[in-house]
């Protein structure tokens, strides 16, 4: 047992195979349970790279995964976003009118005023400009708008995704919003149906309407019809009217640096209009030249000359004198035909060459003359013996003040009102060779003096009128009364309110300067009076004719030998009077007017062809530096008449009347208080009715504080202050018989009264 267990075998792990046991007690090194650490560190190894593996496998995995989860995702919240738009595209979608009844809505119509020998003289209306088509207008128009506002016109349907992502990448990063991604179409639906609020509804039914606009007509169509309504800022809708309003020209004649300027205003119109901010409207422009050369539509040489042209100064207004016409026209339209449906052509009566030529005459004179005399402002009418309106010019210039002196400003006329009192003396009896002793005279508190206080004596009522002698005038409306003599301006034409009182012989009463000249007219037609228009005829565009003014037929209202006194008379006012200057190669006549203080100037003439009037004064009613009315306003009548004139054959005024030798005139009497004046024949075949009695001493009506009647001069002569005061006498003559020997009568009451 002892050597047993001194024979101990141990295992062995070294030793060969064939020097183990027979025993067969081995143990091999895959027995071991626990292996060695050096063994299991070498096993170790190979592990750890195929752990790695299969975490980067995980990982593949896991990324994959969460991609995978966010296309999921973003999946499903598209469809749900594009059931969402669905149905907010439905809902909008159903509030509007069925597709089947959408049709273009007419375009607001446009109003074309033409002149008597076919020239554009103003588009009114609410687009004031006509439809032009798009082969038409300047070629640079459709380019220049397309390259700012629509690149992709003729490539998209009607809505530009790119426009519109990019919009929206700039208006996020921005932090604002600075683009649109509205397309031409877009903005044409909007303008033609919808209202401009930036709301979802309205947004969504753009999009629709765009898209039956696409279907609908072709691009061409569609982008005329842009081009053709949208708003160009100033007022002006449409290609054409923005042309006309900013560079008073057709659309069809546009250049390059123009057309730029006109896309660059789709942006804001009012902002950038040149009649605005110049300066901004300019470099709007230049950013469209430059888009226009990144598109190809322009050379680099076309570029360099556009950049240079000079930048455009539009008018605050629209400007020119013609729209002085326009505006009347306007106002009397909706009389002649009722409301306006479509586009119509009005053929006016004026005559756009005298219309420049009185424009300038005015404007000459005033910039000549007009700080050193005081006057800013001027007006001029023309018109035929037919009663059409040749020429009317409103004031000094349209652009700053749309505000018509010819047709809507009231002011005393002076001396120019005399004729009226002359001609109801001579349906009255008198003739021009009745004789006045020119002197001063008082009715009532009212002492009419003459210019400077110098007085002629004895004289024929041809020369009282050419010398345009106040106190003259005044016997002859004590005599005859000053219902009479309202009656006679009336019955010529004017239609203000007259105050028929004894001052009204020195024009107090206030008229418009179409008014008065419109009056004058009998005389240089042989005593008709025409009905005073503006307007020939009306047609639509297709010829149709609307309205036409037949040139009908004019009552006489003065008997044709009054006609030729008056004549004769108001001939010396040109030729040995107060408007010398106006004398020109044809035989005229007419009469000069100055009120008090010079605050207007007047001078209405007449030839056998056309009466012209003409004002000078100041809207706030200041003085002029004596200006008279055989100063500026003879100056600007007789320019104007000398070109009117020119080419035409003379003609001699209507009426004849010839002077009675001088031995055979006696004065005539004065009627006495209870007398009446001689009525005369006022139209063929009737006779006038009974003026009242005109008592000898009648008292003037009171007028307006600011312009009283016993101070107004007239035809630069001196009359009383504001106080009654008589002003000096600087060549005093003795009272004589004015118009024959006064008669006494009893004194009553109304005498002490009226002084």
């Amino acid at each position: 047992m002892a050597n047993r267990r001194d024979s101990r075998i141990e295992p062995s792990f070294e030793g060969p195979p064939q020097a183990r046991s027979s025993a067969g007690l081995s143990v091999n090194e895959e027995d071991r349970v626990v292996p060695s650490n050096r063994k299991a560190s070498a096993k170790r190894k190979p592990a750890k790279g195929k752990s790695s593996r299969v975490k980067r496998g995980r990982s593949r995995r896991g990324l994959f995964g969460v991609l995978g989860r966010l296309f999921y995702w973003c999946f499903v919240l598209a469809i749900w976003g594009g059931i969402a738009v669905a149905g907010i595209v439905i809902y909008y979608g159903a509030k509007m009118p069925a597709a089947t009844t959408w049709s273009i809505p007419d375009r607001a119509p446009n109003i074309k005023i033409v002149s008597a020998d076919g020239q554009l003289l103003a588009n009114r209306g609410m687009s004031g400009g006509e439809a032009v088509g798009l082969h038409e207008m300047s070629p640079y128009i459709p380019e220049a708008v397309i390259a700012i506002e629509d690149r992709r016109f003729y490539s998209h349907f009607g809505i530009d995704p790119i426009g519109l992502s990019r919009a929206m990448v700039t208006n996020v990063l921005g932090g604002h919003f600075s683009q649109g991604g509205s397309t031409l179409t877009q903005q044409l639906a909007k303008n033609l149906f919808l209202t401009p609020d930036r709301t979802l509804e309205r947004k969504v039914q753009e999009v629709l309407l765009a898209l039956w606009l696409e279907h609908k007509h072709t691009k061409d169509q569609i982008l005329e019809m842009y081009l053709n309504r949208v708003y160009f800022g100033s007022g002006a809708y449409g290609v054409e009217a923005a042309s006309r309003r900013y560079f008073g020209k057709s659309a069809r004649d546009v250049t390059l640096s123009e057309a730029a300027l006109l896309a660059g205003l789709l942006k804001a119109p009012s902002r950038l209009s040149p009649a605005r901010d110049p300066k901004a409207a300019e470099e709007r422009s230049q950013l469209v030249l430059a888009a226009m050369r990144d598109e190809g539509k322009i050379s680099a040489k076309e570029l360099t000359s556009a950049m240079s042209a000079p930048a455009t100064r539009a008018p605050s207004y629209w400007t020119g004198s013609e729209n002085y016409v326009a505006d009347t026209i306007m106002e009397e339209l909706p009389d002649l035909i009722g409301d306006v449906r479509g586009d119509i052509v009005i053929d006016s009566t004026v005559d756009l060459n005298l219309q420049k030529l009185a424009e300038q005459s005015i404007r000459r004179l005033i910039d000549d003359s007009g700080k050193k005399l005081n006057v800013s402002q001027g007006a001029l009418v023309s018109i035929d013996d037919s009663g059409a309106v040749r020429a009317m010019v409103g004031g000094y210039d349209y652009s700053t003040s749309q505000f018509d002196r010819a047709s809507e400003a009231r002011r005393q006329p002076g001396s120019a009102f005399k004729p009226f009192v002359y001609m109801a003396a001579l349906e009255a009896g008198r003739t021009p060779d009745s004789i006045r002793n020119d002197a001063p005279i008082k009715i009532g508190n009212w002492t009419p003096d003459n210019y400077g206080g110098k007085y002629f004596g004895k004289v024929t009522l041809a020369t009282a009128l050419a010398k345009s002698l106040n106190s003259v005038a005044a016997q002859l409306t004590m005599e005859v009364g000053p219902n009479a003599v309202v009656e006679a301006a009336h019955r010529m034409g004017i239609q203000s309110d007259l105050t028929a009182n004894t001052s009204i012989a020195l024009g107090t009463s206030e008229v418009t300067p179409l008014e008065l000249t419109s009056a004058y007219v009998p005389f240089a037609n042989g005593g008709y009076k025409p009905d005073i228009h503006f307007i020939r005829r009306v047609t639509t565009t297709e010829g149709k004719v609307l309205y036409d003014s037949g040139g009908g037929s004019a009552p006489r209202v003065v008997k044709p030998e009054i006609v030729g006194m008056m004549n004769s008379m108001m001939t010396g006012t040109v030729e040995i009077g107060t408007a010398r200057k106006a004398a020109f190669a044809w035989p005229s006549a007419g009469k000069t007017g100055t009120s008090q203080n010079s605050r207007d100037a007047w001078f209405v003439g007449y030839t056998a062809n056309l009466t012209t009037g003409v004002w000078f004064g100041n809207d706030d009613g200041s003085p002029m530096k004596k200006v008279t009315g055989g100063a500026l306003p003879a100056q600007a009548w007789h320019e104007f008449m000398v070109a009117a004139h020119e080419g035409v054959p003379v003609r001699p005024l209507p009426g004849t009347w010839k002077s009675t030798p001088a031995d055979t005139i006696v004065p005539d009497e004065i009627p006495s208080a209870n007398n009446t004046a001689p009525v005369p024949s006022t139209s063929v075949g009737q006779q006038a009715p009974a003026r009242p009695t005109a008592p000898v001493a009648q008292a003037p009506a009171p007028v307006r504080a600011a312009r009283p009647a016993q101070t107004v001069d007239a035809d630069g002569l001196s009359m009383p202050g504001d106080d009654g005061a008589t002003a000096s006498i600087k060549h005093p003559v003795p009272p004589g018989d004015v118009g024959g020997p006064r008669k006494k009568r009893q004194t009553s009451i109304l005498d002490l009264l009226g002084g």
